[in-house]
């Protein structure tokens, strides 16, 4: 391979990563949704604002509020894991992997409207 060419072929895969790292998140898939349903929606609601039953009497946080879009994904995985206030743990009930796929979910339930 000549210059231009390996010099042609890094710039390719420089943009190639560039690109891949700034789409947006994917909308969550089907197990995440799931798991959501279950382990989720009883307290925060099927839209996230926490207006259920067992949400009002627990203080759910509603994910449409201004300071939990404004916590950082590294924060709702610990709040996920490791619970808060009323909230219960899920750091032994579910994977990272899952807890992380719920965390990006909750924040895509907060950006709707």
């Amino acid at each position: 391979m000549n210059k231009y060419a390996a010099g042609l072929a890094a710039v390719i895969i420089a943009v190639l990563i560039i690109g891949v790292a700034t789409l947006p998140a994917a909308p969550a898939d089907e197990a995440t949704k799931k798991l959501y349903t279950a382990k989720c929606q009883m307290c925060h609601g099927p839209d996230g604002t926490g207006n259920t039953p067992a949400g009002k009497s627990m203080k759910a946080r509603d994910f449409h509020a201004e300071d939990v879009q404004k916590q950082t994904d590294a924060q709702l995985v610990e709040v996920i894991t490791k619970g808060r206030n009323k909230m219960p743990s899920f750091d032994k009930k579910i994977t990272d992997a899952e807890i992380k796929s719920l965390a990006a979910y909750c924040r895509e339930l907060g950006k709707k409207k």
